[in-house]
Order: C-alpha cells, then structure tokens, then sequence
C-alpha cells in the first residue's frame, strides 16, 4: 500500500488568506516570522525570517460533531504553492522526534485505539499499518507537544482532504 501525505487544500488556504474567517468565526491573526518553528501547513515548509504569516483555528473535519477537534495552525500569508501529495515523509516533519498519529472512521470519528505518539522515523510504517484497517478511512499527523494538526495521510485512492477549516 501506498500512503500520501495531504497539505491542506488550496482553495482553503486561499480564502483564509483572503480574510475567511477561522474555524472559530474569527479573522485570523496576521503576525512577522522570526524564521523559527512557524510551519505552515499548506506548502509544508517554513515561513522564513521577515514574512508574514497568519495564525488562525482549523478544523480538519467537514462539520462540526464531538470528534471534530480545532486547534490553531500557521500558514504564509500570502500565495504559496501546495505541497506536492507524496508517500515520503515531508522534509518539514523530520526535524522534531515524534508526532501524535491517529486513526480516522469514514465517518469522521476517532477510532479508538489507534492515537499514538509515534517517533519520526516510524511515522510511515505507524500510518501504513493504521490505513489497512478496514476501519480508519485516513489518519491525522499531529504535534506530540501541542496536538496541533499537521496533515492528513491518506493511502492511494483516497479522496481530497475533507475538513472545511473555517
């Protein structure tokens, strides 16, 4: 099996940048990066020293309901390209030493069992394993230090990424 890991889709991303509210209705922040640890999460690399950057609520779910978690992301505040879909783990993602993986029902639920802080250099093994359940439809990559969302991993075949954001 073949996984991908998904940035969040252009179309989102363009309109937060836009000024589209947040997950939680509100404009999201407009901020300078210092160049340190300010990942953004559509073109999965970081906003350099000196460029804008916007931080805001997402979530990663395409309605509300109990397992729909929101949390704050970053992303540039201006245009940048999507992050190529691809089965290697992203250069961003390699610097910390591990990440929460967890299993998602096609329904949009936690199933339960399948959340682990997992170390980096297992982290496609972890998702591999997890998308050949018959029950997790994808998996969410999140930070093990602050739960915020990363990406979504999907294996091939698997449709768009399907939160709303805002």
């Amino acid at each position: 099996m073949t996984i991908r890991f998904q940035a969040l889709p252009t179309d989102q991303v363009r309109a937060l940048q836009y000024g589209a509210p947040d997950a939680y209705g509100m404009t999201p922040e407009r901020k300078i990066s210092d160049g340190d640890g300010v990942p953004c999460r559509h073109c999965l690399t970081n906003v350099g020293e000196g460029e804008p950057y916007l931080i805001l609520a997402y979530r990663p779910f395409p309605e509300l309901q109990p397992y729909a978690e929101t949390g704050p992301i970053f992303l540039h505040a201006e245009e940048c390209p999507r992050a190529v879909e691809a089965a290697e783990l992203p250069e961003l993602f390699g610097k910390t030493r591990d990440y929460i993986l967890r299993g998602y029902s096609a329904d949009d639920r936690i199933v339960y069992g399948t959340g682990a802080v997992t170390p980096t250099p297992e982290i496609v093994a972890r998702a591999g394993a997890l998308l050949q359940r018959p029950d997790v439809a994808y998996v969410h990559m999140r930070s093990a230090r602050n739960n915020c969302y990363q990406c979504r991993i999907v294996s091939d075949g698997q449709p768009e990424v399907a939160g709303t954001g805002m």
